[in-house]
C-alpha cells in the first residue's frame, strides 16, 4: 500500500484528480436513464424492448464519440476536449430537465447522453501522459475507478425521482457538472504544447501501426467483455431485479449501485496486479470467475443468491477493466489516447449490446436466462483467447535447449 502511495508522487497529482471528477461526473449521466428506467417505463408506458433500447442508447453513442474523442485527444489535446464533453454533457442535462416530454425526444437525449462515455478517451491518457511508464496500471487503474459515478447515480437517481419526478434528477445532473468544468479548468495540466510537436512529426505513422496491428482487435474483444459486462449490467440491473425478483425500484437501484462500487473500487487494483504479475495472467485468474458467477445467475431463484453472484461477477470485470487498460498503455504508449477512444469504443458497444439482447430476450422468451447464457459464453470465450496469448508469451521467454526446442 506504500508502494501505490509513493507512485502517485511522482507525477502530477491535480491533474489526477482532476481527471478522475471529470470521469466520475461523466458516468452520472452516462448511466443516467439506466438508473430512471423503471421509471420511465411506467411513466411512459414503455414495453420491455422500448425500456431496453432507452438504457443501452446512451452505450451505443458513448461508444462512437470514444473514437473521435481519442482522436481529438492526441490531435488537439486532451484538455480542450475533455471541457467540450463536460459542455456537452451540461447542454444535453437541461435538455433532459426542461424540453423532454415524449419516447421519440427520449430517445435523441438517449444517443446524445453518449457523449459521457466519451470522457474515458480524455482522461485516462490526460493523467497516464504525466506519470512514469512503470505506474501506468495504477495511474490509468484509478483514473478508472471514476466509474464510481455509477454507484452515485444508481442509488441518488430513484430516490429523487420519487419525490420530484424524472426531469428533477437531469436538473440536479447540472451541479457536479458544473463542479468539475471549473475543477478541470483550473487544476489539470494542458498538455496541448507537448502533443504538438509529437502530432506534426510522428502521430499519422503511430496511428497506422496500430490500426495494423492485431493486439489492439484483441483488446477491443476483452474490453467488450469486462468493461461492456460492467457498464451493461450497470445500467439494466434495476430492471432485471425489479422483473426478475420483484423488488421495488429503490431497492432495486441500491443492489445495482452495490455492484457499481464494487466494480469501481477493485478497478486500481486490478491495474496494480497487471504492474506487478503481469496483464494476462492477471486476466486469466479473472475471466473464468466473470463467466461461471453469470451463467450459475441465470438458475438462481433467491435474490439474496443472486445479489451475491452478480457482485461478485461485475467485481471481476472490474479487475479485467484495469488490466486491459494496462495493457494498451504498455503495447501503444505513443497513441495511448486513440488506443483509448477504439477499445473504449468496443467497451461501449458491449455496453449496448448486453442491455439490449437481455430486454428482447427477456420479452421473447419470458426469461433473462438466455441472455446471461450468451454473455457467460461471451466472457469463456474471451478467457480461453487468454490462456492461448499466455502460453504463448511463456514460450517465447523460455531458454532454447540444445536441439533449439523450448526448455521445459
Amino acid at each position: 500500500m506504500t508502494d501505490m502511495f509513493l507512485a502517485l508522487t511522482r507525477g502530477h497529482w491535480p491533474t489526477l484528480i482532476g481527471s478522475w471528477l471529470h470521469l466520475a461526473v461523466s458516468f452520472m449521466v452516462w448511466l443516467l436513464l439506466g438508473a430512471l428506467s423503471i421509471v420511465l417505463a411506467d411513466s411512459l408506458q414503455l414495453t420491455g424492448t422500448q425500456t431496453a433500447v432507452i438504457v443501452a442508447l446512451p452505450m451505443l453513442g458513448g461508444a462512437l464519440l470514444r473514437v473521435l474523442a481519442g482522436w481529438s485527444s492526441d490531435w488537439y489535446g486532451a484538455k480542450p476536449t475533455g471541457i467540450f464533453i463536460l459542455v456537452g454533457e451540461l447542454a444535453v442535462v437541461l435538455w433532459g430537465w426542461l424540453g423532454v416530454h415524449s419516447y421519440v425526444e427520449l430517445l435523441a437525449v438517449a444517443f446524445l447522453l453518449g457523449i459521457a462515455g466519451a470522457s474515458f478517451a480524455v482522461t485516462l491518457p490526460l493523467a497516464g501522459r504525466t506519470y512514469p511508464p512503470a505506474h501506468q496500471g495504477l495511474v490509468l487503474g484509478i483514473v478508472a475507478s471514476g466509474n464510481v459515478g455509477t454507484v452515485l447515480i444508481l442509488y441518488c437517481a430513484p430516490r429523487i425521482a420519487a419525490t420530484s419526478g424524472w426531469h428533477a434528477v437531469f436538473g440536479w445532473m447540472v451541479l457536479p457538472i458544473l463542479l468539475s468544468l471549473a475543477l478541470f479548468v483550473f487544476f489539470v495540466r494542458d498538455d496541448r504544447q507537448s502533443r504538438r510537436a509529437e502530432r506534426d512529426t510522428h502521430w499519422w505513422h503511430n496511428v497506422a501501426l496500430m490500426v495494423r496491428h492485431p493486439k489492439a482487435y484483441w483488446l477491443c474483444g476483452l474490453y467488450a467483455v469486462t468493461f461492456g459486462g460492467f457498464v451493461g449490467f450497470c445500467s439494466i440491473l434495476p430492471l432485471f431485479f425489479h422483473e426478475q425478483y420483484q423488488v421495488d425500484g429503490i431497492a432495486a437501484g441500491s443492489i445495482a449501485a452495490l455492484c457499481g462500487l464494487v466494480g469501481s473500487l477493485i478497478r486500481p487494483l486490478g491495474g496494480h496486479a497487471a504492474d506487478r504479475i503481469g496483464g494476462l495472467r492477471t486476466l486469466v485468474l479473472a475471466l473464468p470467475f466473470v463467466a461461471g458467477l453469470v451463467a450459475m445467475l441465470g438458475h438462481v431463484t433467491d435474490v439474496t443468491v443472486a445479489v451475491g453472484l452478480i457482485v461478485a461477477a461485475v467485481g471481476a470485470m472490474g479487475v479485467g477493466n484495469g488490466v486491459v487498460l494496462q495493457l494498451a498503455s504498455e503495447w501503444f504508449p505513443k497513441q495511448i489516447g486513440l488506443a483509448s477512444g477504439i477499445v473504449g469504443a468496443a467497451g461501449g458497444i458491449g455496453g449496448f449490446l448486453l442491455p439490449l439482447w437481455l430486454g428482447t430476450l427477456k420479452e421473447v422468451t419470458g426469461s433473462y436466462r438466455a441472455g446471461l447464457w450468451l454473455f457467460a459464453a461471451a466472457a469463456a470465450c474471451a478467457w480461453g483467447t487468454v490462456l492461448l496469448a499466455e502460453r504463448r508469451a511463456q514460450q517465447l521467454t523460455r531458454p532454447l535447449d540444445a536441439d533449439g526446442r523450448f526448455s521445459p
